[in-house]
């Protein structure tokens, strides 16, 4: 995913001067040649292809990132990349870069944090529970009638992943351990929430710093029990609608709350809001904040701003130009 949105930017910034660099799976920073030569792999190509392109010979320091760069865009989706490593990396040797800092994008990624930031700001989400591994290992007994009483289906989900990846939907007390387990697998933190039945998924994004915009707010709709990866990111499974069909004061509020919840975690430059919509008594529940949203051109994020007349190239360039208004 990660690969997808840098070949997009990179097609999108004729204009700018771009040196593309790219990290291996083992941690190597390649040069710009081996970049070029790995963003230039089709869709889809084996680690193993990568793996023998991060050779040392092939690599950069980062005194060469400090001294060559004027803005660093890192698209990185998900743990080591968007959870605030990075960005603190960046912070250290005093490079500016797209996106939020170190607070907005660690509490962005940790579920539990984020939600426990949005409770304190008063912001309505469905009922959650958290559960630590350990706790599981010692008296599941115990975990399991606490989290049963949310009630049935729930969600089980790792505190820090993307892209729904290890994520279960519950319907019956009996298949809560291997969901457990499942997360677990990927995290030593859990969040359980109750299901929102009945409910429609709103998508808002959000562009600026200190006085953040919202883009008009868009549905995802798809026939599978969730939006899970697979639903995700496989043709046709899934549909984005501009603009929702929503009553016009539920639309005004979704994007209020979605500015709100972009300066509750202290959010910077971009972020993609997520919610709960119950038509039934049009009540909205925040999700989750992405703060680094998938950015092809046919990620949500850039086609919600295209609906509002921003075109992909031009997006980038505010972004850019987002990042280097603090430097």
């Amino acid at each position: 995913m990660s690969l997808s949105s840098a070949r997009s930017v990179l097609a999108a910034s004729a204009d700018l001067h771009v040196t593309p660099l790219v990290i291996a799976e083992n941690g190597q920073l390649l040069s710009a040649s081996a970049s070029h030569a790995a963003l230039a792999l089709p869709e889809g190509e084996s680690s193993a292809a990568l793996a023998a392109m991060a050779a040392p010979a092939n690599g950069m320091g980062l005194e060469a990132i400090a001294s060559g760069f004027d803005v660093v865009f890192p698209l990185l989706h998900g743990p080591f990349g968007e959870d605030g490593r990075v960005q603190g990396l960046l912070d250290v040797i005093g490079l500016p870069y797209v996106g939020s800092g170190v607070l907005g994008s660690a509490v962005g990624m940790d579920k539990l944090t984020m939600k426990a930031v949005f409770a304190s700001h008063g912001l309505p989400q469905v009922p959650y529970e958290a559960v630590v591994r350990h706790e599981w290992r010692s008296d599941a007994l115990a975990v399991t009638a606490r989290v049963a009483r949310l009630g049935f289906p729930l969600f089980v989900k790792p505190a820090n992943l993307g892209s729904s990846i290890g994520i279960s939907r519950v319907q019956h007390a009996a298949d809560l351990g291997s969901a457990l387990d499942l997360a677990f697998s990927h995290d030593r933190r859990v969040i359980v929430e109750a299901g929102a039945e009945g409910a429609r998924e709103l998508e808002v994004a959000v562009l600026g710093n200190d006085a953040p915009e919202a883009s008009p707010v868009g549905e995802i709709s798809h026939n599978n029990a969730f939006y899970d990866y697979q639903t995700k990111y496989s043709d046709g499974q899934a549909e984005l609608h501009i603009p929702a069909t929503i009553p016009p004061s539920v639309a005004a509020a979704c994007r209020a709350m979605a500015v709100d919840a972009f300066r509750a975690v202290d959010a910077r430059g971009l972020a993609r809001v997520d919610f709960f919509y119950l038509p039934s008594d049009d009540t909205l529940l925040l999700n989750e904040i992405n703060t680094m949203p998938g950015f092809t051109r046919h990620s949500m994020y850039p086609r919600l701003w295209g609906a509002a007349g921003v075109g992909f190239g031009d997006l980038v360039r505010r972004l850019v130009e987002l990042a280097l208004e603090d430097a």
